[in-house]
């Protein structure tokens, strides 16, 4: 694993060791951020179900300003620290070891915005929609944030979801990655019965 592109490109990342990360290849990484950059000009990156950090990182290489990156596995947050130091952004990375939820809690306390946020958890996690809306409800996204969810191939999430609207969906082998633009403006979605 490195970084692709930017002011660490060609920065080697380390793996988490064992079979409990499954960090994302190159060739997909390279996907999503030719599909939502590939450049940025600022801005706050969240990185839930981190793993390695390689897309926090990636984003900062490629021009966010700052990234959270949170796990709840030891061995990745080691993991994350040495390859934050590696691509030399440190400075830039706040890391935290909890759960998903709980940290979305803290941080809405602490008034952030985020205009890019990764969801990469482990596949047999199928409830991203529901960690969407909570990021939306408790107020972390930014105008016209981008949600990139890297999931199973075979799970489908929903086009649209009240202020989410899905603007790309791409398969890679067993998994597939589903971008959705938020809209704050957006009515909550009406379901009528047919």
């Amino acid at each position: 694993m490195r970084v692709i592109a930017g002011t660490a490109k060609g920065r080697t990342l380390k793996a988490v060791p064992g079979k409990n990360t499954r960090p994302t290849t190159d060739k997909v990484k390279e996907a999503i951020f030719s599909m939502i950059g590939p450049f940025f000009d600022g801005g706050l990156v969240l990185d839930l179900f981190a793993g390695t950090g390689g897309l926090g990182i990636e984003s900062l290489s490629r021009g966010m300003d700052r990234a959270v990156f949170v796990d709840l596995d030891g061995g990745s947050i080691e993991v994350i620290k040495q390859n934050v130091q590696a691509a030399g952004v440190a400075e830039q990375a706040e890391i935290y070891r909890t759960e998903a939820v709980r940290a979305v809690k803290a941080l809405a306390k602490r008034g952030l915005k985020f205009e890019l946020v990764f969801l990469d958890p482990p596949y047999r996690m199928k409830e991203m929609d529901s960690l969407m809306n909570e990021l939306a409800e408790r107020d972390l996204l930014g105008t016209d944030a981008t949600i990139v969810v890297e999931h199973d191939a075979d799970h489908v999430y929903p086009e649209a979801m009240d202020v989410f609207r899905q603007i790309r969906h791409s398969k890679y082998g067993d998994t597939a990655v589903t971008i959705y633009r938020y809209d704050k403006a957006a009515e909550p979605t009406v379901h009528m019965e047919a």
